[in-house]
Order: C-alpha cells, then sequence, then structure tokens
C-alpha cells in the first residue's frame, strides 16, 4: 500500500531538546552500526523478518527499543533493496547528513511516538546514557494537514511516525531544536478526505516537463494536436538561502496551479517522467562524488524526483490520471529537436509535448492489449 507524508513543525527547548538531539543521534548510530554490519555479509536476508532476526541485536545495543531498533534494520534494508535496483554496489554508500529516528511499524497508536491530539505529541526518548524517558511535545500544523491529523484521530487509521530534527542552537542558555513530525497515512485515506473534485469531464491528456524552477504543461487531444501550453515557475524555490519549508510551500502552490489549470482546461489523463528508483538513497551520498552514469547530476535528480512524486500525489485530488512514460530520448533527441522546431517550442515545453505524445501512444497500446 502507497503512503502520503503529512507534517507538523515541532520546536523544544532544554531538556526536551536534549533527549530529541540524543535520541536521533542514538537512532543514527544504530543505523550505521546496521549498514556496517550488513555490509560485510556476503550474503543479506531475503524477507524483512529475516532482516530484523539478523541485525535486530546489532541496532538494539545501541537504542534499546524494540520498535525503533527494527525501524534502523527496515531503514537499511531498504537502502539495500534501492542498490540492487539502481545497480550501484551496496557496499560503497554512506550515510548521508540527516538527524532524524522513526517506528517503521504502523499502528494504532504508535507506542514510540504517539498523537494525543491535532497540537500535541508523546514521545519515548533516551539520554546518551540510553535511559527512557516519555517527553510530551507541541504540534503545529494548519489548513489540510490539521484536518487530516484530526481525522486520523477520530477514525483510528494505523499511521507509522518519523520525527526529523532540522537544526538546533543555544538560546539564552538553553538548547533549542527545530524539527518536524512527518505521519505516514495510506494513500486512499489521504484521497478520502481530501479530493477536491470529484471527476473530470474532459478528454484531453497532458504532459508535463518538470525542472527545478518550473513546470511545462503540454495540453493535446485526442489526436496529438497541440492545444495548449503553460509554463509555472517557482524560481525561488531553488535559489540559495531559501529554507526547504518555505520552498516545499512554493512549490506545492505551483503543482497545485497547474493542475487546477489542467482540470479546468479539460485534462482527464497526465503524463510524467518516470524516475529513478531511488527510494531510501535519498538518504545517502555516493562516495567520492561518483554517478551512477556520466553527466547524471545527483542532486538535481532527487529534487525532480520530490516534484514528480509530488505531482503524481496531488493529480487524484483533481480527478486527474497520472501515468509515466520512460524519459529516455524525451530531451536532446532528434524527434525532440524536430517537435521545437515545427512548433516554435522552448525546449521544456517541446519535452512536455513529447512526454504527452508517448503517454497517450503507450496508453492506447495498453488499451487494446487489455480488449
Amino acid at each position: 500500500m502507497s503512503y502520503v507524508t503529512i507534517t507538523a513543525g515541532l520546536n523544544a527547548s532544554g531538556e526536551e531538546a536534549k533527549l530529541l538531539l540524543s535520541t536521533a543521534w542514538l537512532f543514527k548510530l544504530a543505523t550505521h552500526r546496521v549498514l556496517s554490519h550488513a555490509k560485510a555479509l556476503p550474503t543479506l536476508p531475503a524477507t524483512k523478518i529475516a532482516w530484523k532476526n539478523t541485525f535486530r541485536r546489532v541496532a538494539y545495543d545501541v537504542i534499546p527499543n524494540r520498535r525503533y531498533a527494527d525501524s534502523s534494520v527496515v531503514l537499511v534494508m531498504g537502502i539495500y533493496e534501492s542498490c540492487r535496483r539502481l545497480g550501484v554496489d551496496f557496499r560503497e554508500v554512506e550515510l548521508g547528513d540527516w538527524l532524524m529516528f522513526q517506528q517503521s511499524e504502523k499502528e494504532y497508536p504508535p507506542r514510540n511516538i504517539t498523537l494525543k491530539s491535532v497540537e500535541e505529541v508523546w514521545v519515548t526518548a533516551f539520554n546518551y546514557d540510553r535511559d527512557s524517558r516519555r517527553i510530551k511535545l507541541r504540534a503545529t500544523t494548519s489548513g489540510v494537514y490539521r484536518e487530516l491529523i484530526g481525522a486520523v484521530l477520530k477514525e483510528r487509521q494505523p499511521y507509522n511516525p518519523r520525527i526529523v530534527v532540522r537544526s538546533w542552537n543555544v538560546r539564552s542558555g538553553e538548547l533549542f531544536v527545530k524539527g518536524e513530525l512527518q505521519v505516514g497515512i495510506p494513500k486512499d485515506f489521504y484521497y478520502g478526505h481530501v479530493t477536491k473534485y470529484s471527476r473530470s469531464d474532459g478528454g484531453l491528456y497532458g504532459g508535463v516537463d518538470v525542472n527545478t524552477d518550473r513546470l511545462n504543461l503540454a495540453v493535446v487531444d485526442k489526436y496529438g494536436r497541440l492545444r495548449d501550453a503553460r509554463t509555472f515557475w517557482f524560481e525561488e524555490a531553488s535559489r540559495r538561502g531559501c529554507s526547504r519549508r518555505r520552498a516545499r510551500s512554493i512549490i506545492g502552490m505551483a503543482v497545485h496551479s497547474m493542475l487546477r489549470y489542467a482540470y479546468h482546461h479539460g485534462v482527464k489523463m497526465l503524463f510524467l517522467e518516470n524516475p529513478e528508483v531511488l527510494g531510501k538513497l535519498r538518504l545517502l551520498w555516493i562516495r567520492n562524488g561518483r554517478r551512477l552514469h556520466e553527466n547524471y547530476n545527483w542532486r538535481v535528480s532527487v529534487f525532480r524526483r520530490s516534484i514528480i512524486d509530488l505531482v503524481a500525489v496531488k493529480a487524484p485530488l483533481y480527478s486527474i490520471k497520472v501515468y509515466y512514460v520512460d524519459p529516455k530520448g524525451t530531451t536532446h533527441s532528434r524527434e525532440h529537436d524536430e517537435i521545437a522546431r515545427r512548433y516554435g517550442l522552448d525546449k521544456h515545453t517541446a519535452s512536455a509535448y513529447l512526454i504527452a505524445l508517448r503517454g497517450m501512444k503507450r496508453h492506447t497500446t495498453v488499451q487494446k492489449a487489455t480488449v
């Protein structure tokens, strides 16, 4: 089952801040230990249960909590599976620069990170001596996310919680931590509570080219004729100094603007480039700056993939179906350059148009094969 992550801000000071920070460091240390032990084995387990049975004690010796220990094991398992699919040597990866802890075990209510209300979360935390304590934190969110958290509590919906430490400093002699609560809920639950439009009566198709500063939308009819094109900018989100939270908000507004425009202009189906299978590798870096292949920009790829994921998650809210196409040749190809010259399009709009044409062709082929 696929999941959507909803977020809420968290701030802590004094003893609570210390405990959040120490728990995040212990969780990361446990993940390091599991990763190191996994790299040393000639063969690795084939199932999640086997992974837990093999490495639980390694993690538990660092952070003595079964749910946190199992979560660090599941995280490393996800890294291994992503490496296999990408063709990356598992023994060549290292953990990136993050501080967080999570409970990957879905339940209601989660034992370690528990929502008590839309404004309160109770957390099982550990100091550096590995002594546990239950702390109470205030969560701040608004709008749709606040409504969703309320629905999770009211309907007793199982969820996967995570706490991410974004920054820390000292204020008036006390440690202050700024973080984020992330709650993973099933997509079906998400769509059941936030859908904006019940159905789309349009008969057009859209292709979207995603870049680090814009979304290019090309709208075509069933004959493949270009009917409309529009660019949705979010330049500020990629500028240095723009906070992650603000960037996410800016990109989110651009995505909704694009989807709203597509819906009101008759688009019933949207085609996107099929992103690289990055998965848990977002938490990693490749040693010595290695790339998967020539001219591959890792940071740009991760950023673009996150936007593609966001479009795919939000499109059903507008009753627009999403399908993926092979991105190979959608830029810097003879077909792409010919389309740009023929219709007088810039390279990004030409890519969006080519994505739409490929998507329509593939969708038509699949439909005929199923008849």
